[in-house]
């Protein structure tokens, strides 16, 4: 039997029991987290309902309007996007779930405006991220965004600085870090279960297919292409780029690194405990497809750390098969054992490769929509806290820049940001089209 298949049984197996466990670990966090925005926060009163508006739906969006319609304590009141062939869908999906008919726009600023919407779900092309993040919090609303939580570093520092300037709950989508089974694998590397950790390889093996080569075309007459740009340069209507290619183009995009990688970077800077590198190098290429992506489809990146600790990456976009048999994951090498994380749970290995224990549950967005709406109320910094995301995301950056740069990079441990190399510091921000720097909205 494959670990893959053991999974499954075992998710069966586990969640009669394990969601209890599970629920037990996220109160105790819960308990023990007592930091908050600050101490003059404005927490919404317990119970209340949060007045949400998803901003972008065409797929992300739309699964996490579905999470916050589940959730008793939000409402999803409007739904936002620049293609308005995807707002009127969400519209009627939420109006089918909720049996509550929401506002539909296209410009966020507009949406913004409304002193009736609490909080925002950013799920566009990761170019708008953070500056939709940074307006949110301008605008008094709380923001879940999804990852990465930036399109550069400077954005995301940006991002943390609004945050705390407006003092808004601010959450990224890194929903691993609220399910059960996974919190209980972290603690399990954290405690010394598996020895004294010094080394964590994350992967991510998918086959895509070639994006081709676009043709310069009028803008589709469903599509506020200029909305769509928003804070980046602009460019011409190309007709392969909408609703995903983006991902594979650095203007809008961040690669493979950024799309699924901050994932598992996220999840092994958590159990090895460890904020900036102090050296990443990286290597890899494009090498499958003759098309317009411009963002390596073979990738290899590695991350040491001051605490002498190292993660490596390993992205593959045209060759499924990854370790364990599992095309995602993340292992823990311990001196005394192994913990690997695949799926919704942890498998543990003795230090002879032994299979102790495998443990899963149902995963999904509802803990972690429900970690969001909880900070809300209380006022606590949430476990995916946009300072945590941003330090995360960062790995996907530095990654991107060495990589771009065909460099060994050499970090300042306490700040993040790479030394003496001019064209890596020049990558640590970007340029933006005229009006739109997301410094105008702090």
């Amino acid at each position: 039997m494959s670990l893959h298949q053991q999974h499954q049984r075992d998710r069966r197996l586990f969640l009669q029991g394990g969601v209890a466990i599970g629920a037990s670990l996220l109160s105790r966090r819960a308990v023990a987290d007592t930091s908050t925005r600050s101490e003059s926060s404005s927490a919404a009163t317990s119970g209340e309902k949060q007045r949400v508006a998803i901003i972008g739906v065409n797929n992300r969006g739309s699964a996490l309007a579905k999470g916050f319609i589940a959730n008793p304590d939000a409402d999803v009141v409007c739904v936002c996007d620049v293609d308005s062939r995807a707002g009127e869908k969400a519209a009627a999906m939420v109006e089918g779930l909720s049996k509550q008919r929401p506002d539909t726009a296209t410009d966020i600023r507009k949406v913004l405006d409304r002193s009736d919407i609490d909080a925002i779900v950013v799920a566009t092309p990761n170019h708008w991220h953070a500056p939709a993040t940074i307006m949110g919090c301008a605008a008094g609303k709380h923001v879940y965004v999804e990852k990465p939580c930036s399109h550069t570093a400077q954005e995301g520092e940006w991002a943390v600085e609004a945050a705390r300037k407006h003092n808004r709950t601010v959450m990224m989508g890194s929903q691993r870090r609220s399910w059960p089974a996974i919190i209980q694998g972290i603690e399990m590397v954290q405690s010394g279960r598996i020895g004294k950790v010094s080394y964590a390889r994350t992967w991510y093996n998918n086959r895509r297919a070639s994006i081709g080569i676009g043709k310069q075309t009028s803008v589709p007459q469903w599509l506020d292409w200029e909305l769509w740009q928003g804070p980046a340069p602009r460019q011409p209507y190309v007709d392969n780029l909408v609703h995903y290619n983006w991902h594979w183009k650095w203007p809008y995009g961040n690669g493979e690194l950024g799309n699924n990688g901050i994932h598992m970077l996220d999840l092994a800077r958590w159990g090895l405990q460890v904020t900036y590198p102090n050296r990443v190098n990286a290597g890899g290429g494009k090498y499958r497809h003759d098309d317009d992506q411009e963002t390596p489809d073979t990738m290899m990146v590695t991350y040491d750390f001051p605490e002498a600790k190292t993660i490596t990456w390993e992205g593959i976009s045209w060759s499924p098969m990854g370790p364990y048999d599992d095309q995602v994951g993340v292992s823990f090498h311990g001196s005394e054992g192994t913990l690997v994380v695949l799926g919704t749970g942890y498998t543990l290995f003795d230090d002879h490769n032994k299979e102790i224990e495998t443990v899963s549950d149902a995963g999904g967005d509802t803990a972690h929509i429900a970690e969001f709406i909880d900070c809300i109320h209380s006022g606590r910094l949430p476990n995916a806290d946009i300072a945590e995301a941003h330090r995360s995301t960062l790995l996907c950056h530095l990654g991107n820049i060495a990589y771009r740069t065909s460099s060994t990079l050499h970090i300042d441990p306490a700040t993040g940001k790479p030394q003496d190399h001019p064209d890596a510091q020049r990558m640590w921000g970007r340029d933006y089209a005229e009006g739109w720097s997301p410094q105008l909205s702090m």
